[in-house]
């Protein structure tokens, strides 16, 4: 899906060749490799099998020449295979009618991240939300920890306040399932007095909380990513109900 948007000195667009697809998977790997996880895969790239069928949105600085932002998309428009699928039985979001939308592996060149850059990712994402007509958003959420106590801290916060419908619930499959969390984030917060929603809001990444804002949800309990060493959530967001301040601010209404 092809298009393209110019603002402050910056081009948003897919991707459309391989050098720009090549630039993306350096930059995924300087963030989710050497940055957080302070390793390298030996080609230097971060790469698996949905890159090939996805499309990859870009935020190019016009006067370096430089990728410094991506977002992966994968439409229900083009195929039946998401990456939340091998991470949790969603079936029940499959069923949903209209055109879904997959967002992954969004990242930003370190000394790009501030306010522009996002809304630049966003108003690209806006406009290809338009060009697909797509009515569900959903990815994995990911937050940076392993630790369990700080695991049934978030999920408890979460669950509280952004937990979807029943018949909306997503499972965690195979080595990704986490033990009774779903127990112990109760007890954590109906018997212990450890639990404090102040602390666990911290625990919840800038993205994440983003999609929240926009009137996203959690649509179960979260699963473990031992490779890249934290939890993922699997959110969902239906466009025809996001809050007006957010489509007025990425013009998702025109």
């Amino acid at each position: 899906m092809r298009f393209l948007l110019s603002k402050a000195g910056f081009t948003v667009k897919t991707a459309e060749n391989p050098y720009e697809f090549q630039e993306v998977l350096k930059l995924r790997h300087r963030v989710f490799y050497e940055e957080l996880l302070h390793k390298n895969q030996e080609n230097g790239l971060d790469m698996d099998e949905f890159d090939f069928i996805c499309d990859h949105l870009i935020v190019i600085d016009e006067k370096e020449n430089r990728i410094i932002g991506t977002y992966r998309l994968n439409s229900s428009l083009f195929t039946d295979y998401f990456y939340s699928e091998t991470e949790f039985d969603i079936k029940n979001l499959k069923k949903l009618p209209g055109t879904k939308l997959e967002l992954g592996r969004a990242c930003i060149e370190a000394d790009y991240r501030n306010g522009l850059t996002i809304t630049l990712l966003w108003a690209g994402l806006s406009e290809y939300i338009k060009k697909i007509n797509a009515r569900y958003l959903f990815g994995c959420s990911s937050v940076k920890t392993v630790d369990t106590f700080q695991i049934g801290t978030v999920f408890q916060f979460l669950k509280e306040r952004y937990y979807s419908d029943v018949s909306l619930r997503v499972y965690p499959i195979g080595k990704f399932k986490i033990g009774n969390i779903s127990s112990y984030a109760d007890f954590i917060s109906n018997v212990t007095r450890s639990y404090d929603p102040k602390t666990a809001k911290k625990l919840v990444p800038s993205l994440l909380n983003s999609y929240l804002k926009a009137g996203a949800f959690i649509c179960g309990e979260p699963a473990l990513d031992k490779d890249f060493q934290c939890i993922d959530f699997l959110t969902l967001l239906d466009t025809s109900s996001m809050k007006e301040t957010v489509i007025k601010k990425f013009d998702l209404g025109s």
